[in-house]
Formats: C-alpha cells, structure tokens, sequence
C-alpha cells in the first residue's frame, strides 16, 4: 500500500507494480480516488504518464493488512495522516517506510522518529525505514534507469522493502544507516535550492561546483553530529540525491531557486506551484538542529535569510565568498 496519491506516491505504486506487486494507493477521498481508476492519469501532477491497470485506488485502508505500508506524503503532513490512517489499517506484520524527505518542524524528528512514534501510540510495532535516493519522479515513472536506497534497523525489513520495489527499471539498493540516508533526503533540498539560485544569478559552473561540494561537506557534518555514517553521504542518499536534485531542471527545490536567484520573492516563485517544496520547511528546521549541535552550516544560513530575510541572492553569495579562509573539511 502506498499512502498519498503524490506524484512520488503514485510513480512509487508503478514501481512496486513493475516488481509484480498487487498494489493500493490510499487517497484523500472517494471522489480523488474514482478520478485516478478512471483517467488511469494523475492529470495535474503526473501528466501524460499511464498509470497501470493493476493499481488499485480507495480512500479507506481497511482489509487485510498489508506488508509493506509506503507514506508518501509530505514530510510535515506525516504525522497528521498517519493518525488518520492507523486507526483503520487492520494490524499484522507490516513494514512502515517513509518516502518523505524533511525533518518535523517543532519536533525535529525524522521520518521514522515520527512514524515510529505513532505506531508505539496506536500499539502497533514499530517496524520502520525509509526510501530515498537520486529519484526525480518524472523519470522513474516513465521508466528510465533509477536507483534508490532502502534503510531500516532490521536486515529482513530492509530486504522486504527492497522486494516490494526492485525492478529492471528501479534498481534498490539497501543499507543499515537509517539516520544518513533520511539526512541526505532532506538537507540536499536545502543545498538544491541554493544551487538553483545560483543558477538564476548564473554565476558559473565554478560557483555551482563549490556549492555543490561544500553543501555536501554540510550535510555530512550535520549528519555525523546526528549519529550518521559518513560513507553514507558518499552514497547514492547523499552525493547521488544531491546531483540530481540540484543539477536537474525537474527537480521542485532546484527550480524555486532558479526563479528566486531570477529576481522573484518566495511567495511569487510558488505561486501556482502544485508540488510542495519540501526544502523551504526544512531550511529552518535544519538551522535550529544545527545551532543546538553547534554545527556551522553557512549555505544552510544564507539560504534561509534569502527566503525569509529578504537577502539579496547576489548578497548571499558575497557573504559565502567574503568568509575568513580555512581548512578544506
């Protein structure tokens, strides 16, 4: 079962559905629910991609309990929906995997701290992972070559987890680190948007380079502070999921700082935007982490400040530039 009927939820049901799983979408109504059976299209988020005749759609997550569970909603809707949802999802031996990519705002939590959480609350066990990696959900949907990372603390969830979604499409790969690969999901967004807006102000490929480097050497920082391996952000949750994101014109983090570094405000680059954005919310969230660990994350800082400062975007990057010199680390 996948839960949320997001355009990464719905091309995670295509790829469960290519590994020859009998797959549900779990959807906010009835009526979105009949909308997505019978155009067999998610017409305003996943336009022009088939969506298989296999895959079921239904608002109402009774039946016989599923094995694996996939939350795919966004990351500071996970908790809301999953105490929804678990009252009316019957009880067995199933593995909850988030496939968000954010820290809760307030809270803090991961992913699977919050799902973990919930499950404990609603008595049920807490058998969780997580799903991320280099996946731009256009082009796994469609098809095209894709890999992604599977983590959770037991070897036979991981292995479950990684049935449910292998395909000759969508390679899965598994890994014991759980706190690394969620960390790399997240903070990427926040270096993805930095990225995109110096794209916007095309200072140069040089510039993009540092940023991406740099951002990386931040995220892994963050990470280790948080009990992280740092191997893990050499990996594809890390350095692949950056690359991706930050290089590609698909990617919803990349093109709001495109059109942010392209002189718009936050609000006029989401305006009219029906994906969420999930690095704005984890900008913030990240910086607090950080500065109770006394973490320096320095494009973490001014790309908050450029959302919700006002900071010029040609600014920010002379404040990154004009830092005193140190140890490359």
């Amino acid at each position: 079962m996948v839960v949320g009927a997001t355009s990464w939820g719905c091309t995670l049901a295509i790829c469960a559905e290519r590994a020859g799983q009998e797959v549900e979408v779990l959807c906010r109504s009835e009526a979105e629910a009949s909308e997505l059976a019978a155009a067999r299209e998610h017409r305003r988020l996943l336009p022009g991609i088939a969506l298989p005749e296999r895959l079921a759609f239904r608002a109402d997550a009774r039946g016989r309990p599923p094995e694996v569970v996939i939350w795919a909603t966004p990351s500071q809707r996970l908790r809301e929906n999953l105490r929804l949802v678990l009252p009316g999802l019957t009880p067995g031996d199933t593995v909850h995997a988030s496939a968000a990519k954010g820290l809760e705002r307030g809270s803090h939590q991961r992913m699977t701290e919050v799902l973990t959480q919930e499950l404990q609350l609603a008595e049920r066990e807490p058998r969780v992972g997580v799903i991320s990696g280099p996946n731009i959900a256009r082009e796994v949907a469609r098809g095209l070559p894709a890999t992604t990372v599977v983590a959770a603390e037991r070897e036979e969830d991981r292995e479950r987890l990684q049935a449910a979604l292998n395909s000759d499409s969508f390679r899965v790969y598994t890994n014991e680190d759980v706190v690394g690969v969620e960390l790399g999901g997240a903070l990427k967004n926040v270096i993805a948007i930095a990225v995109g807006t110096a794209v916007g102000l095309d200072i140069g490929d040089n510039g993009n380079a540092a940023l991406m480097t740099r951002g990386l050497s931040e995220m892994a920082r963050l990470g280790v502070a948080l009990g992280a391996q740092p191997s893990t952000f050499a990996g594809l949750a890390g350095l692949g999921d950056l690359l991706a994101t930050a290089n590609s014109p698909r990617s919803r983090n990349r093109s709001l700082g495109e059109k942010i570094g392209s002189g718009l405000t936050l609000d006029e680059a989401m305006a009219g935007n029906p994906h969420v954005v999930e690095g704005v919310e984890t900008t913030s969230v990240v910086l607090e982490v950080a500065e109770a660990l006394d973490v320096q994350m320095p494009i973490a800082e001014v790309v908050s400040r450029v959302l919700f400062e006002e900071l010029d975007p040609r600014q920010a990057i002379r404040v990154l530039m004009e830092r005193a010199p140190t140890v490359e680390g």
